[in-house]
């Protein structure tokens, strides 16, 4: 009787943990995109610049971001917060140097995950 007991409560917590985990998957957390900014020797870049769009025309043409532009931090990183799970075009800028040609659309986000991505300036 005793080891029924221990199965039944075993598959209920088994049960309660996939069903939390996906609830918390697509419904509670947003879906981001940790950008990590890296010069060609592979230092990660301060300071830079970063703008998100949508679509290859909008990044072309430099109209219609995303949200407004994000900067570095000392680590090279940026996130976007409350983003749609789909591919994106990354503006990386310092300087003269950006990263045009190096990794600039993103694979597509996976929903409800903090999503990384590297791209290299030069």
């Amino acid at each position: 009787m005793k080891k029924w007991i221990i199965i039944l409560c075993i598959e209920l917590l088994l049960w309660l943990a996939f069903i939390t985990t996906n609830y918390a998957s697509s419904e509670v957390l947003p879906t981001s995109l940790r950008i990590t900014v890296i010069d060609n020797l592979g230092n990660f870049v301060e300071g830079a610049q970063v703008i998100l769009y949508t679509s290859q025309e909008d990044y072309n043409s430099d109209e219609n971001p995303v949200a407004d532009p994000l900067t570095t931090d000392e680590k090279g990183r940026v996130t976007f917060k409350n983003l749609n799970a789909q591919s994106y075009f990354v503006d990386a800028r310092y300087g003269d140097k950006t990263n045009i040609g190096e990794g600039v659309k993103t694979a597509p986000l996976q929903e409800g995950r903090i999503n990384k991505v590297n791209t290299v300036m030069q």
